[in-house]
Order: C-alpha cells, then structure tokens, then sequence
C-alpha cells in the first residue's frame, strides 16, 4: 500500500493498511512542509531587515488562525497552535538563513 492513495479509515482491513495510509499521509504532510518551507525562503528576499524577518505580529496572526482552523477541523486547536509554533520557528530560523546568504551576495 506504501506510496499509494490512502483509503478511508474505515475501509482498512487490518493494522498494516492502517499504517500504511499514515505513513503515506505523513509523506504528503512532509512534503507539504518543504513546499511551505519554500515559500518562506522565496519571501526572504522581500524582507529589508534581519529584524522584519520574524515578524512577531504576523506570526502570532498565523498561529491564531492555525487554532481556528484547527477547532474547525474538530482538531485540539491548542495542540495544533503548539505544532505550528515549532514549524514557524524553524521556518523563520530559515528564512533567516536565507535572507543573511542574500546579503552576502549583494
């Protein structure tokens, strides 16, 4: 089942298609993460300031509006608050990276 299309949880026969489906999920998720890691660094380049890169107003923005999602969802949108932090984080630390490297090549 790896690398295939998941099938819906109820329609899974056994433990191993079960997880199959989330290893297959977790693929895409990751994936979509590093398509969303890219986004970030392609915005670096719109930053003026080492200081604009974390935007401390937009991410407390992006976090409250990944909680809402979440209860939408029918998700524990704190818990998912808390997973977006992280991901922020790393994705500012990164975006960071990339706007010093753009620097040194100016």
């Amino acid at each position: 089942m790896t690398n295939m299309e998941p099938i819906a949880p109820e329609q899974c026969r056994n433990l191993d298609e079960i997880r199959d489906c989330m290893d297959s999920l977790d693929k895409e998720i990751i994936s979509l993460l590093a398509r969303r890691l890219a986004y970030v660094r392609a915005a670096a380049k719109f930053k003026p300031s080492a200081e604009s890169v974390a935007a401390p107003e937009r991410v407390e923005k992006v976090l409250d509006t990944r909680r809402l999602w979440a209860d939408q969802a029918g998700l524990d949108g704190d818990v998912i608050r808390s997973l977006y932090r992280d991901i922020v984080s790393y994705c500012v630390g990164e975006e960071r990276k990339q706007w010093e490297r753009s620097q040194r090549q100016s």
